[in-house]
């Protein structure tokens, strides 16, 4: 028998093997732990501010005085964050697998952009709210739908899906501009803060749209993570171990986008989640791709601080969550630009 390099254990299931790698799943535990510390943290401040052990308690069903403040008004805007991060980080990291590229993610091919049109055509129009989240996620379907049309005409080459993505979005971030300046100011105000993707306002019924999408997603999403071990390959040689990478890069793609335009359709643009997680996860795991579920976890880590320090940092004023994550995935992006520059240098 083959021995298994170091890091690695050989699990069996009756007659499957798998190797499990131990990094991952240390990671893994780090971080569920440091997400859990992160939830009870922001449950616990602000005002009133509530010691973490009556959040637990409140959590746990014990009761306390504290109840309507924890489980009614600050655990569905958590719970919501989580997801919301969640999401982001599995879209990002179908995206860059498919792509082979850092910065690859749904805010640079078009489905943010596509999904903020749509939304802010409903919005300045005067339609009512319960139509702006489906709007969006035309918008950003349709966004989608272009964009793939666009790369597939070379098999949906990495480069040329970027290429194509890049090209889409700037065109309707144009045209957003365009609709806004010329809407009534009310209505272009109230577009801007969709676009800049905030949760205030919003809570349980958005995450169970979004926890009900990942359900639907799973069988998908287990598909994905066993797809992304061939994507790395270049298409003669994943052929050649019998594996089809057209068919294979358009089904992580779509569901990527897919995910994140319904992300998006529900608390508007929280740009960089989708970026950032993938590669901070990477570099966690030590892998040559971003793994999807630390990718999850720290997507779902990254918006629930985002969102605490919105709701903190300038109090009794609230910051929208999508402004922290890009003030956080702007300077990112810059490294991986310098970054970038240097290996080819």
């Amino acid at each position: 028998m083959t021995a298994l390099p170091v890091g690695r254990t050989l699990v069996r299931l009756g007659p499957a093997r798998l190797v499990v790698r131990h990094r991952p799943l240390l990671v893994g535990g780090v971080l569920v732990v440091l997400l859990a510390a992160a939830v009870v943290l922001s449950l616990s401040l602000g005002t009133p501010y509530v010691a973490p052990v009556d959040v637990l308690r409140s959590v746990s069903g014990a009761g306390t005085r504290y109840d309507l403040v924890v489980l009614d008004l600050r655990l569905p805007r958590v719970v919501l964050a989580a997801l919301v991060g969640a999401v982001f980080g599995i879209a990002g990291t179908l995206i860059q697998s498919v792509a082979r590229n850092p910065l690859a993610s749904p805010d640079v091919v078009g489905v943010t952009q596509g999904a903020g049109l749509a939304a802010t055509v409903a919005l300045t129009s005067g339609a009512a709210a319960p139509l702006i989240a489906p709007a969006a996620l035309a918008g950003g379907l349709a966004a989608t739908v272009v964009v793939l049309l666009l790369g597939l005409r070379h098999g949906l080459a990495a480069q040329r899906f970027v290429l194509a993505g890049v090209a889409v979005a700037v065109a309707l971030r144009a045209l957003t501009e365009v609709v806004m300046l010329s809407a009534d100011p009310i209505d272009g105000l109230r577009a801007q803060l969709w676009l800049v993707g905030t949760l205030a306002g919003k809570g349980w019924r958005e995450a169970a749209y979004l926890g009900m999408t990942l359900l639907v997603l799973l069988p998908v999403l287990l598909w994905a993570g066993w797809a992304l071990n061939g994507s790395a390959l270049d298409d003669d040689t994943a052929r050649g171990v019998g594996l089809r990478p057209v068919a294979r890069r358009v089904g992580l793609a779509t569901t990527g986008v897919l995910a994140a335009a319904m992300v998006t359709a529900q608390v508007g643009a929280v740009d960089f989640v989708a970026l950032v997680a993938p590669q901070v996860a990477r570099r966690l795991v030590r892998a040559e791709r971003p793994p999807l579920v630390c990718a999850a976890l720290v997507g779902a880590l990254l918006v629930v601080l985002a969102d605490l320090a919105g709701r903190r940092l300038f109090a009794p004023t609230q910051l929208p969550a999508g402004v922290l994550t890009a003030a956080l995935g702007g300077p990112y992006l810059i490294y991986l630009l310098l970054r970038g520059r240097r290996k080819v240098s």
